[in-house]
């Protein structure tokens, strides 16, 4: 069903980080951009439509007035608004938006380290657009920073910070395509495994909470009202967002679960985990039962890889892309 495609090569590897992949795909110039961290480094690549032509930018974790950061970068994401394109970066220190190639830095937050309990790490993890005009960003201490972004210039600003969450921010994710009457349109995770469903606007409303059961929730995903979350089990779960309740789960990995994505104009589903493999699934909802379905499409191997990050390349996921820890390359996939 897939077939590996030429891959692309990276400056430097790619670091056992949640989510450590980010795509963005540019149809009207046939061009797709590729990020993905390592230490203190962004690595990001522009390639051509056949990923024969390259170019590499690398981007460093900002630190006040430090020539050298010794800052981790914890996630490298590109933020789609209508307005305008963000490339942000999140790591101990603080939150770097940058305009769409990286060319040009237009915002940084530092965090605030008194808002964590003494010895405990502090760092930003959890990148998504929201509402139209919002950009959200996780938290160590569970904060998640609504940044009111205007639609050019830099004078972006912090509106909101939801509290609902009492341990780090793992991921968040916007709808990404139509939320149902009452359904919230975007999701936070954090490291207990409880998920948040959120309605976005001037302010923020809390939707539903789902509970968590032991296990941390890495990745997850929002899809017609259908919550899609990974965790470290192993374990794919689907909930309603507008009530939370448990519409299936799958054993879908042996490992811990890293990295999940949705392709919106389809419902195909892709995970990514530590047992090396990569999955493609569909989701869809019966229609006279209203039930959500999940079904099986592809497996694949990639051999003596923990998969840190997956991705789709395109909105129909007919090709997706793969980062590996320690992998100096971007292994990409298409429809064979």
């Amino acid at each position: 069903m897939y077939r590996k495609e030429k891959s692309i090569q990276l400056k430097s590897s790619s670091a056992a980080l949640y989510n450590n992949l980010s795509v963005l795909h540019l149809p009207g110039r046939q061009l797709a951009c590729f990020s993905a961290v390592h230490g203190p480094s962004a690595n990001v690549v522009s390639t051509t439509a056949d990923g024969l032509g390259f170019s590499h930018r690398q981007l460093q974790a900002k630190e006040g007035g430090m020539a050298i950061s010794t800052s981790i970068l914890t996630q490298a994401a590109w933020c789609v608004l209508p307005s305008r394109v963000l490339l942000v970066l999140t790591s101990q220190k603080g939150i770097q938006m940058y305009e769409s190639d990286g060319s040009i830095m237009v915002y940084w937050h530092a965090l605030d380290v008194t808002e964590h309990p003494p010895g405990q790490a502090v760092f930003a993890r959890g990148i998504a657009a929201a509402g139209g005009r919002f950009i959200c960003v996780g938290t160590s201490s569970g904060l998640v920073l609504v940044f009111d972004i205007p639609p050019k210039g830099t004078n972006v600003t912090v509106s909101e910070v939801l509290e609902q969450h009492r341990d780090a921010i793992t991921d968040i994710a916007a709808e990404l395509g139509q939320a149902p009457d009452g359904a919230g349109d975007l999701v936070t995770a954090d490291d207990t495994g409880t998920l948040c469903v959120w309605s976005s606007g001037e302010e923020f409303t809390l939707i539903c909470k789902i509970p968590a059961f032991g296990c941390t929730c890495s990745s997850v995903k929002l899809w017609n009202g259908v919550v899609a979350a990974g965790y470290g089990n192993g374990q794919i779960r689907l909930y309603e967002a507008t009530t939370g309740l448990l519409r299936a789960e799958v054993n879908a990995h042996a490992r811990w679960i890293y990295a999940l994505d949705l392709a919106p104009e389809t419902g195909k589903l892709l995970s990514g985990a530590e047992d090396s493999f990569v999955h493609v699934w569909k989701l869809s909802r019966n229609p006279d039962t209203d039930d959500v379905e999940i079904e099986h499409c592809h497996a694949e191997c990639v051999t003596d890889t923990q998969v840190c990050g997956a991705r789709f390349c395109d909105p129909e996921g007919n090709s997706f892309a793969v980062t590996g820890y320690d992998l100096s390359e971007i292994l990409r996939y298409g429809r064979a």
